[in-house]
This record gives C-alpha cells, sequence and structure tokens, in this order.
C-alpha cells in the first residue's frame, strides 16, 4: 500500500489548494477508516453516493459475480448485454410512464450534457434556460448551464444562446418562449446550498414548457436514489421531466449516470446523424451491475420509508441558536452561519474527531450533510454530538 502524501500531491492533479487529505484505506456502512485505524463518520457519503452505505453486502456480491463474467465488451448499444437490459428495465419500472427508454452513460455531467443535446436535436431549437447558481458539472456544455460565474470565467468562450432565470421565481418563466429548446433545473439545488422549491413553481415550470413545447430536464444527479426521502425527487412536486438526469448514487459507488426520457425523444439519437450521442463505457456492465443492485437494496430494505424521520432526528440533534438557517428535505442538508470562516472551523473542527461534513461551492456560508441513508439512530447521535461540539466550539476556537 502507498499513502504517500507527497505523490498524492504532486504525481495526482488537485483540485484545490487545500485538499481534505484523509488516508483511506477501508469503508464499511457509515464509516471510512484511515491506514492507523483512525474511524470517520461520512456524514456526505462521499458527495451524496453512498445512499446505501459503503460496500453494501448485495452490491458487492453483484459486483464479484459480473467480474466473473466479463468486464468491458463493446462500446455502448452494439452489443445485448444482460446487466444493461436488467438495469433498464427496473429503472424504467420505477418511474412514469413518459420516462420509458434510457441512456446509459459515465457520469452525471455526461448525463446533462447528453441531455442538452437531445433537446436540441428533438426541438430543432438552440435556447437553453438554466437556473443562476445552478451545478450541472464541469464539462464545456454542462459548465455553460451552471449558475457559478467565479467557476466560469476562466473557460469561456462557453456555450452560446444559454440564458440564465433566478429559481423559485415567477416572474421570469415568462422568459420561456418557443424559441426555447429546453430548461434545465436541479429539482433540489444542491451546491447552491440546498434550495427547495414551491411545489406552485415547479407545477408553473412544467404548464411553462408544455405551452411553449420546451423540452424540461430534471436534474436529480444530487437529489436523487432516495436522498430527500422519495426514489425521485421530482415526486414531491406531482411534475414529470422530458428528461430526467441521475448519476451519483446511482451507481452503488461505480461510475454510472442515465438520461432517461421517452424512446421516441431518444430514437432522435439514432439517425441524422447515426451515433447522435455516443460514449465508450457507458452502459459498462460491472458498473449497471452494481446500479441495479443499488435499486434493488432501496427497495427491498424499504430504505424510503425512514429518511424524514431520520433526517428530522438529525436535525433536531444539531440546533444551536448559532445556525442562522437549515434547509432539508430527507436527508439532504444545508447548514448556515455568519460567515465561510466559521464554516471552516466546524468541517476542521469535527474532522480532527472522526466526523466529515463538507462546503458546498457555491455557498461557503453553509455545510452540507448527506448522511447514508442506512444510518443507524445510534450513528446519527453519536456523529451528532460531534457536530453539535464543533458548532459550540467554534464560537470561540482559540480557547
Amino acid at each position: 500500500m502507498n499513502f504517500d502524501k507527497n505523490i498524492f500531491l504532486h504525481k495526482l492533479a488537485q483540485t484545490s489548494s487545500s485538499p481534505f487529505g484523509i488516508a483511506i484505506e477501508r469503508a464499511e456502512g457509515t464509516f471510512l477508516y484511515e491506514p492507523d485505524g483512525k474511524r470517520y463518520f461520512d456524514m456526505i457519503s462521499g458527495i451524496a453516493v453512498t445512499n446505501i452505505g459503503h460496500r453494501h453486502p448485495h452490491v458487492v456480491k453483484a459486483i464479484k459475480e459480473q467480474v466473473d463474467k466479463h468486464l468491458h465488451v463493446m462500446a455502448y448499444g452494439e452489443y445485448i448485454q444482460s446487466p444493461s437490459n436488467r438495469l433498464a428495465a427496473k429503472l424504467t419500472s420505477l418511474l412514469p410512464p413518459e420516462l420509458n427508454c434510457c441512456y446509459l452513460v459515465n457520469s452525471g455531467t455526461e448525463a446533462n450534457e447528453a441531455a442538452l443535446k437531445l433537446a436540441k436535436r428533438v426541438t430543432g431549437r438552440s435556447e437553453i434556460i438554466s437556473c443562476r447558481k445552478s451545478y450541472h458539472g464541469s464539462t464545456h456544455g454542462s459548465l455553460s448551464v451552471s449558475g457559478n460565474e467565479i467557476k466560469k470565467n476562466a473557460f469561456r468562450p462557453l456555450l452560446p444562446d444559454v440564458r440564465f432565470i433566478d429559481f423559485n421565481v415567477m416572474a421570469d418563466l415568462e422568459l420561456i418562449t418557443d424559441r426555447t429548446a429546453c430548461v434545465i433545473l436541479e429539482t433540489i439545488q444542491g451546491d447552491a446550498g440546498v434550495r427547495i422549491p414551491a411545489k406552485k413553481y415547479m407545477e408553473a415550470v412544467r404548464k411553462r414548457c408544455t405551452e411553449t413545447k420546451t423540452l424540461l430536464i430534471l436534474d436529480e444527479i444530487q437529489c436523487g436514489m432516495g436522498r430527500t426521502g422519495k426514489l425521485f425527487a421530482f415526486e414531491h412536486f406531482g411534475i414529470v421531466p422530458d428528461i430526467l438526469t441521475v448519476a451519483k448514487a446511482f451507481g452503488g459507488g461505480l461510475p454510472i449516470g442515465a438520461l432517461i426520457s421517452s424512446e421516441q425523444y431518444l430514437k432522435a439519437f439514432t439517425t441524422n446523424p447515426e451515433l447522435g450521442h455516443i460514449t465508450t463505457f457507458g452502459g459498462n456492465p460491472v458498473c449497471c451491475a452494481s446500479a441495479l443492485a443499488t435499486l434493488e437494496v432501496i427497495e427491498q430494505e424499504n430504505l424510503l420509508a425512514d429518511v424524514e424521520r431520520k433526517g428530522l432526528l438529525l436535525e433536531s440533534l444539531i440546533r444551536s441558536s448559532e445556525i442562522k438557517e437549515i434547509r432539508r428535505l430527507g436527508l439532504m442538508f444545508a447548514v448556515d452561519f455568519e460567515s465561510a470562516e466559521r464554516v471552516n472551523q466546524i468541517v476542521d473542527y469535527a474532522k480532527q474527531r472522526g466526523v466529515i461534513c463538507y462546503w458546498f461551492l457555491s455557498h461557503p456560508h453553509s455545510f452540507r450533510l448527506a448522511p447514508p441513508l442506512t444510518i443507524s439512530d445510534e450513528e446519527i447521535r453519536e456523529a451528532c454530538a460531534v457536530i453539535k461540539s464543533a458548532i459550540e466550539a467554534s464560537r470561540n476556537p482559540y480557547h
């Protein structure tokens, strides 16, 4: 084994000047372990990925069984493979009938890239509308429709004909017109600090898109797969998107994403031109086996039934007069303070004492919590005791 920090810092490209920097040897359930045995509560699920916990036995078994059969055999869409067939059948069975066909890709950002292409291809239009403060990924197309200008400016020029509206603001919906190809929204804005829209707003978005023949893309890469107490967050709002994108927790710890739409719309990728979207590793059989097992765990263990109760318990245990606001749906939290410095102190204190909280890229005055849906009440209480002490210690960090 090699946990050399110099290799990590200088032979692996860094994404920031201050990486979290803990060494992970193994993970199990709610916990991460360093080589010396130090245990950490993973209260962010690897940024909303390990919704069913680390190394769930059912997922590990499915991965091992598929590894013994075959790994990659062909680029997406050419060979008939049981893992992707079974996953597609299961995934579409859990969705409304309008969402009856899926395209399997490698990641969330690729799912969003393909969704934008599909909307342009189906509608013959070019205008894309997204929301300020949104996050849809880091590739050029996904970055173009993300709402954080600080992250985007160094990489301009980006996609043309992208317009931005304010999330959850009714008046801005008038900007959706008959020249708009698509509106892309996070059902719950994640990186903006868990912004939950009003049901009336989401209904109005759906109505306006229908009126103008604009496709509605809902990005559930972070808020899907049970995180909010529903398998898909749009179920809270009584609407159905034209295109849904999922990733992160979808793979149970392996990299996979999907865009789901109607078979009619997705046929647009097959002609004029053929291979309208193509991906070498999309639908990788091992990743598909892991994703299918993840859906089975959520369903068979009835995990959704307890998400809101656990969220309420966690919220009650960290409540403090020091907190400016808690925004939450299910087990998806943003906890606000008066400054980024205060948040940094809390996150660092908790890390030193074995609890992983984390920041938001676009809302540094909050820290995020998104523990595995499988977390026990006892684990919630133990982790929250540390978080509560971190909040109290940050009031006067030098004493």
